[in-house]
């Protein structure tokens, strides 16, 4: 089902807010899962797992506490539950699949951030490790590429700390050194941590860093756009922001900077093949392109807006 909650897939939003039962492993029930709390799943009966006390019950009032370790609680409710009959059920799911496709607008000629996200899936063939910072490259990361692995989509999820993915890929690779780790980050928050180009240098940390670059903020500027009649302010980037190229060559890392779509992927392989420096990559997107679909604060995480 992919992601649920604001930026989540229609189908898993439609499919939390069908439910008749929801088993919660870990979860703290935080308002972008949520929405609009007196409405969240109606009809579901709720067992939420988790080793702190504390969280259970806390925002979303649950029918079934469970405190314990997860590892240890799910193996004793697989030997007490059998499979149930869920045929019909897999049928609604997969009908709002096909009603509810994940997708995007095309550009008339310029590149659309989703797509790059989609070629680094492709041509990384979903063995990649992606870490995040924080924003529309976020939920982009999130969206367009297909996790099959754990502990390969590395993010500041519940926090929210931009400059949090690019010291997240310096660890990542340096514990996982025969892996591919991927930084997907935006113009604004690449900069929180962007020193560290030194330390992924020289330690010959291939990392590489995928700029989104917009020019803007862009999580702030969509809902400027979406919600505050387009009364831009304080988030545009473009007088200011630096040459991403040459701040990688003054560091002694790769640069480049794709400004065509036919560009996208011959320079992720490039990338991909470079094995002893970081490589930074400037793809400049769509300036307002928005990520979709969205679901309004305070409305039920069935409301959406933006659907194809």
């Amino acid at each position: 089902l992919d992601m649920l909650g604001m930026h989540g897939t229609a189908y898993a939003n439609h499919a939390i807010m069908e439910s008749d039962l929801i088993i919660a492993v870990g979860a703290r029930f935080d308002d972008r899962v949520t929405g609009r709390l007196d409405n969240f799943a109606p009809n579901a009966k709720i067992i939420h797992i988790d080793i702190d006390p504390s969280s259970v019950s806390k925002n979303v009032r649950v029918d079934i506490p469970i405190v314990g370790d997860a590892k240890i609680v799910l193996e004793r409710l697989n030997k007490i539950v059998s499979a149930p009959k869920i045929d019909d059920w897999m049928k609604k799911i997969s009908q709002w699949k096909k009603q509810y496709p994940l997708s995007y607008k095309k550009s008339r000629g310029g590149i659309e951030p989703q797509y790059v996200v989609e070629q680094i899936y492709n041509l990384t063939e979903g063995e990649a490790i992606i870490c995040t910072e924080v924003g529309q490259n976020q939920m982009w990361a999130a969206q367009f590429y297909k996790y099959t692995k754990p502990r390969t989509y590395i993010s500041s999820g519940g926090l929210g700390t931009m400059g949090y993915g690019f010291p997240a890929a310096i660890g990542a690779q340096i514990g996982c050194p025969k892996n591919t780790v991927i930084d997907i980050a935006g113009d604004g928050s690449i900069q929180m941590n962007i020193q560290e180009l030194a330390t992924a240098v020289a330690n010959k940390l291939p990392i590489k860093i995928v700029i989104l670059n917009n020019s803007y903020l862009g999580m702030v500027r969509q809902w400027q756009e979406l919600f505050y009649k387009k009364r831009y302010s304080y988030t545009c980037l473009k007088d200011g922001c630096p040459d991403f190229v040459k701040l990688a060559q003054a560091y002694g890392a790769e640069g480049m900077q794709i400004i065509k779509k036919s560009e996208v992927k011959p320079a992720i392989e490039k990338a991909l093949e470079i094995k002893d420096k970081p490589v930074i990559m400037d793809f400049i997107v769509e300036p307002e392109a928005n990520v979709f679909p969205m679901v309004p604060a305070g409305e039920a995480i069935n409301r959406m807006i933006g659907m194809a």
